[in-house]
């Protein structure tokens, strides 16, 4: 997260805390404005689809490695060439797992140029 955007959040936080310092009931109905604000409902929504991508993604190429595994093993077993003793099962969940690391990569990329943006915006327009 660049240094830029953490100091705007920090400022909306703490505004946010300034605002309700010992009033309970005032920091619920500013969490229920943040909870009702349209860009906020739909940064969860684009949120939550994005996440749920990217785990249908990692679970089926997983699960797939791991059936491959359990019912056709001598296809993993395979040498990588005539006489090696490393098999292509070994790079394929190399492979798998760093493109795993990508995506996760991805995401935080992801949630921190625009997720973590709207999140701010939202903070703000409730603490108007």
């Amino acid at each position: 997260m660049k240094l830029a955007a953490v100091v705007t959040a920090l400022k909306g936080l703490r505004t946010i805390y300034t605002f309700v310092k010992g009033r309970e009931k005032m920091s619920s109905e500013i969490y229920e404005k943040i909870r009702r604000n349209p860009r906020f409902i739909e940064m969860v929504a684009k949120r939550n689809r994005f996440a749920w991508t990217l785990s249908l993604i990692v679970l089926v190429l997983f699960y797939s490695f791991i059936l491959v595994v359990a019912f056709f093993p001598k296809l993993l077993a395979t040498p990588l060439w005539e006489g090696a003793t490393t098999s292509v099962g070994i790079p394929i969940g190399a492979g798998l797992i760093v493109f795993f690391w990508l995506l996760t990569g991805y995401y935080i990329h992801r949630a921190n140029k625009e997720f973590d943006k709207a999140n701010v915006e939202a903070i703000k327009e409730a603490t108007r």
